[in-house]
C-alpha cells in the first residue's frame, strides 16, 4: 500500500509561482483563493549577506488529520493511501474542517458553497501522473513519491533529513517535508507556524451545522404544509364546480 507524501526543496524554489497557476487553472480555483501558494517572505540578514526565503504551502494530508475529526458530515476523510480528500456530495459548507485545520489549506468555493483544498491531484495520480504542481515546477523542486517505498526519492529524501513544519504544541503527522541546506526552514518556521486546531464545540455544531438544518427542515415543513393546502384547496374547488 501507498502513502504518499511530498518534499519542498527550499534550496531549488525560486518563488515562481507556476505552481499557484498550474493548480489554479487544473482545478478553475477561483480568485483570491489557493490550493496551494508560495508566500515570500521579506529578504533576511545585512548586506551582502542577504537572503530571499519563500514558504511553499499546501495540504499536509496529516496522519492525524484534525480536518477529519471536525468535519459532522463525513465529508473529510482519509484514504487508504494517506490523502485527505472532501467528498463534495456530504460537504455542507459548515467551515467547522476549516478551522480545524494547522496550515490553513482550505477555503469555501464561492461557486458551489463547498470546501476546497488540495488533494495531490488524485485524478492525475489514478492515471499514473503526478500532481500538476509537481510537473510544472521549473526547477524541480517539488518531489512527489510513496513514503513507504524505501527506493522512493521522497522516501530517501525524508531519511536525509527533510523536516515537516511541526512544534512542540502541534505535531498532528503532516506530510508535507521541506529539504533545507542553508538554515531558511527556521525562518519558514518562525513566519509560518501550524496553528492549534480549532475543533468544534457544541456552541459551534449549533450555529454552523444543526441550526441551518433546523431552519431548514422548519422551511421544508412550512413548505410541505403550503403545498398540501393548495392542493386541498383546488379539489374542493373543483367538487364545489362538479
Amino acid at each position: 500500500m501507498s502513502k504518499y507524501a511530498m518534499v519542498i526543496d527550499m534550496d531549488r524554489c525560486v518563488a515562481c509561482h507556476a505552481c499557484e497557476v498550474a493548480c489554479r487553472s487544473h482545478y478553475d480555483v477561483p480568485v483570491p483563493y489557493y490550493r496551494n501558494w508560495v508566500h515570500d517572505l521579506r529578504p533576511e540578514g545585512v548586506y551582502p549577506d542577504i537572503k530571499k526565503v519563500s514558504y511553499v504551502g499546501l495540504c499536509n494530508h496529516c496522519d492525524d488529520a484534525p480536518c477529519v475529526k471536525a468535519c459532522p458530515t463525513g465529508a473529510t476523510y482519509k484514504r487508504a493511501d494517506g490523502i485527505v480528500v472532501v467528498d463534495k456530495g456530504l460537504c455542507i459548507g459548515c467551515g467547522l474542517c476549516i478551522e480545524a485545520c494547522p496550515y490553513g489549506a482550505r477555503y469555501i468555493n464561492p461557486n458551489n458553497e463547498k470546501v476546497d483544498k488540495c488533494d495531490f491531484c488524485v485524478d492525475r495520480i489514478k492515471d499514473g501522473l503526478e500532481p500538476a504542481c509537481v510537473t510544472t515546477c521549473i526547477a524541480s523542486a517539488r518531489i512527489f513519491g510513496n513514503l513507504d517505498d524505501p527506493n522512493s526519492n521522497v522516501a530517501k529524501l525524508v531519511a536525509s533529513g527533510a523536516k515537516a513544519n511541526i512544534s512542540d504544541k502541534v505535531n498532528v503527522g503532516p506530510n508535507i517535508y521541506y529539504l533545507d541546506n542553508h538554515n531558511n526552514f527556521p525562518i519558514v518556521q518562525a513566519a509560518f507556524p501550524p496553528k492549534i486546531p480549532q475543533m468544534p464545540t457544541p456552541q459551534r455544531l449549533w450555529s454552523k451545522v444543526l441550526k441551518p438544518m433546523f431552519y431548514l427542515a422548519i422551511g421544508a415543513t412550512f413548505l410541505g404544509q403550503m403545498a398540501a393546502f393548495a392542493a386541498q384547496l383546488f379539489k374542493g374547488e373543483s367538487d364545489i364546480k362538479e
